[in-house]
């Protein structure tokens, strides 16, 4: 979103926590300015004399060593960076949410009449986790500042895939996984892609276009775990698993990876039991409101699959 904007010509500054990985703005003209969202004194230094300020900032992951610091960074950093954007006298704030917060139907249909929408509310059971819960808790917090001094718009990406995934996040690590070869078999789920390139856009959109007080889901095209994989076999040239797995099975082997990845080797595991826990209920969604009243992008997910890719080859992840 930052090359994005600096594409259009605009002034961009962007808080980056000390020994951060700044490729994706590296060379682009973004100033960057030091701190962390629970340092606000940095906050507001990065908010200073902004007119609009986009909050996409939070820790996007399902496993943590210190989960409890993941969800005070995520729910204080809101509260430090709305508290400075209204301090700088910034106009229009726009909150990057979560579908995690949108409500879905619980058959796992994709047919239009029980896909998520903006106006249904997340059933409790299935917000399942720290990451979860605490984007639901930042969004109550980023529609509550909204008033006649700050305009805030709320929007809920899905499943963000395309260039520049640094870290990479765990909907990049779909296609960087399958490129390594590392997909064996698959588990019946789904969920919304998006080329994020339209999901920048939809952010700018968001700023210009959107009601003060709404929430937006930017999403494309609603697809399973196996028509992915279909898709990124075509690209890739390798063969794509035909192994459905339970999910009884892949739960299991998530905990034994969590206890030796996580607890004994204190590193990452490459299969969180959160996430295979999210997985369970597919998270099917439409984004009619965002191309109706922002005119959000549809690109093809299967072009975005493919530059995501082509940027992981290109810089060295496979």
């Amino acid at each position: 979103m930052a090359r994005a904007l600096r594409a259009r010509g605009e002034d961009v500054r962007a808080l980056v926590r000390p020994n951060a990985n700044d490729l994706a703005i590296r060379n682009t003209g973004v100033a960057q300015v030091t701190g962390d969202l629970l340092d606000s004194d940095s906050v507001r230094r990065a908010a200073e004399g902004c007119e609009t300020v986009y909050h996409c900032a939070a820790i996007y992951s399902f496993w943590s060593r210190r989960p409890r610091e993941m969800y005070r960074s995520n729910v204080v950093g809101t509260v430090n960076l709305l508290d400075a954007a209204r301090r700088a006298g910034a106009r229009r704030v726009v909150f990057t949410s979560s579908v995690a917060t949108i409500g879905i139907s619980g058959n796992g249909s994709r047919d239009p009449e029980h896909l998520g929408t903006e106006e249904m509310p997340p059933r409790p059971a299935l917000l399942i986790g720290y990451y979860k819960q605490s984007k639901y808790a930042t969004e109550q917090i980023a529609l509550a500042a909204n008033d006649d001094e700050m305009e805030v718009v709320v929007v809920n990406p899905c499943a963000p895939v395309g260039e520049w995934d640094v870290k990479p996040t765990p909907t990049g690590q779909i296609p960087l996984f399958f490129a390594r070869g590392r997909a064996p078999g698959y588990i019946v789920t789904g969920m919304n892609l998006i080329d994020v390139e339209d999901v920048a856009e939809g952010h700018i959109l968001a700023m210009e276009r959107g009601t003060p007080g709404e929430r937006y889901i930017l999403g494309c095209r609603n697809l399973t775990l196996k028509e992915i994989f279909d898709m990124l076999s075509e690209i890739t040239g390798r063969r794509a698993p035909n192994i459905r797995i339970p999910h009884w099975a892949i739960l299991g082997a998530a905990y034994c990876d969590e206890f030796v990845e996580g607890t004994l080797l204190r590193r990452s595991p490459a299969v969180p039991v959160e996430a295979i826990k999210i997985t369970k209920h597919p998270m099917y969604a439409s984004s009619r409101k965002a191309v109706v009243e922002l005119g959000l992008p549809q690109s093809p997910v299967e072009v975005a699959l493919e530059k995501a890719v082509r940027w992981f080859r290109d810089y060295g992840y496979i």
